[in-house]
């Protein structure tokens, strides 16, 4: 039987912002992503606590999310004696990997000119796959051209094959390919299928609330001080936590569509570099918290 009810890193992530359960789930995602998979993809309870509570998380909120991530089948635990080690299970590792190769996709320079179109009609007994289709679309880039008809510079053929078959709508959809030949231009259509005034925004808003700081740790780096562990960790993780939430609303566009002073291509550059600039530093912090004895 397919999966009617896919849960998708786009969906979790949309949600994040409705629900505060939801948002402390996604917390521990972006913590795993960030740190626990690139330490052997498991982390002792207590380590986790003490993370999440530099974070403004407590401890029963945490504890709640993660018996619902384990009920979910996002994450397993273990047991040793009194002490439990929580991991990401197939499912989890999979909408995390999902979700990093949607955040760090990078420019897309090499475009053949052709487009995807996706086609599909749902009857009303379908609604709750519908939305997890439009969801999913967004996710992967797509505007929304007509009522049922969404496009994408993109080959996203796998992702939505994968998609309609979790979905149980194969016969309820389409995909094309092809040159858009008029007779309005390319840029033209864009602000119909995509609202770029609010993306544009959004990347402005983020711009301003890092960059002044970033250009700070700069000099302070430049300057051979040392940065505060601590700090780093923390800046760095709700860095990259805001930030994930714009691929859902960028579709990453080809160069040769977008204006030549696009202002997600500097928002890009300083989320690229403000996270390398902090990694070396939280990675410190987070070592020397997760090798501390249970």
């Amino acid at each position: 039987m397919p999966n009617r009810g896919l849960q998708t890193f786009a969906d979790l992530n949309r949600t994040a912002t409705e629900s505060p359960p939801v948002r402390t789930q996604f917390l521990i995602f972006t913590l795993f992503g960030d740190y626990v998979m690139a330490r052997g993809g498991k982390i002792w309870t207590s380590h986790l606590l003490e993370l999440m509570e530099l974070l403004d998380v407590g401890e029963r909120a945490v504890r709640s999310a993660l018996s619902r991530m384990t009920r979910r089948k996002w994450l397993e635990s273990t047991r040793r004696g009194r002490h439990s080690q929580y991991s990401l299970t197939a499912k989890g590792r999979a909408l995390l990997e999902e979700g990093a190769q949607r955040i760090f996709e990078p420019i897309y320079t090499d475009w053949d000119g052709r487009w995807q179109i996706v086609l599909y009609s749902l009857p009303e007994r379908k609604r709750s796959a519908r939305h997890a289709l439009r969801t999913h679309l967004t996710w992967l880039g797509f505007g929304r051209l007509a009522s049922g008809a969404w496009i994408s510079p993109h080959n996203r053929v796998a992702e939505m094959e994968n998609t309609f078959r979790e979905l149980g709508i194969e016969t309820n959809a389409q995909m094309f390919c092809g040159h858009y030949v008029g007779p309005a231009s390319a840029k033209a259509f864009i602000q119909q299928c995509w609202d770029m005034d609010d993306l544009t925004n959004h990347y402005q808003d983020f711009i301003n609330r890092y960059a002044q700081e970033y250009e700070e740790c700069c000099d302070q780096h430049q300057r051979q001080q040392v940065l505060d562990p601590k700090f780093c960790f923390t800046r760095r993780f709700w860095l990259t936590h805001e930030f994930q939430a714009l691929p859902l609303k960028d579709p990453n566009l080809p160069p040769n569509l977008l204006p030549a002073d696009w202002i997600g291509f500097t928002a890009r550059e300083l989320f690229a570099n403000y996270r390398d600039l902090l990694g070396t530093y939280a990675d410190q912090f987070v070592n020397r918290v997760v090798n501390q004895e249970v």
